[in-house]
């Protein structure tokens, strides 16, 4: 049986080097000197740096998944509050990594959609995914009446998922949240608003 210890190893300091440098300037040997292991071991977990970066791609998305879940789909919370907790916890990442990193999967999306279909494909199934929590929670607050109708829950999580993305971008370049602040200032003043 494969040591899962060592392949998480390598994930996860691929991951960091990929969130600070990009995936095209993160070579195999960086990775391997980061996390100490031997060359031969890398190869033994991964048949390619694509299938490596694969992996690196499903450990953040899963993860993120579950944070998504727990935050979005918390029953007990209104549903426009549980979107403004999501928010708040993306400034705080954005915060707490000083503007470097923003989000590995819309890093690599506009790192690598453009050379490689296997890696647009995978970040695409990744952001579908965000997207459906988005939607379920967006679902709770058209039956609340807490927002309109006139705009379907699936309209609304793609226009949310890509402006917030593009805001995290923003942030990185301006080395500030306040992309992030507008974003969600307008979104809920002006987009989320009730019929009523």
């Amino acid at each position: 049986m494969k040591n899962t210890s060592t392949r998480d190893k390598l994930i996860d300091s691929g991951a960091q080097l990929i969130s600070q440098q990009g995936y095209n300037a993160t070579g195999i040997n960086a990775v391997l000197k980061t996390c100490g292991v031997p060359k031969g071991s890398f190869y033994h977990y991964f048949s390619s740096k694509e299938d490596f970066g694969l992996a690196v791609i499903e450990r953040f998305a899963t993860t993120y998944d579950e944070m998504l879940v727990a935050l979005l789909e918390d029953s007990h919370t209104p549903p426009l509050e549980r979107l403004r907790r999501y928010f708040a916890a993306g400034r705080e990442q954005m915060l707490e990594c000083d503007h470097a990193t923003g989000c590995l999967i819309g890093n690599l999306g506009q790192e690598l959609s453009g050379q490689s279909d296997t890696f647009r494909d995978a970040l695409n199934l990744v952001f579908q995914r965000w997207e459906q929590c988005f939607v379920r929670c967006l679902q709770d607050a058209q039956m609340r009446g807490d927002i309109a109708t006139h705009t379907t829950p699936e309209a609304l999580a793609s226009f949310i998922l890509t402006g917030w993305e593009g805001a995290i971008l923003r942030a990185k370049t301006l080395k500030s949240v306040e992309p992030m602040e507008h974003f969600e200032k307008i979104l809920f003043q002006q987009v989320l608003v009730s019929s009523s």
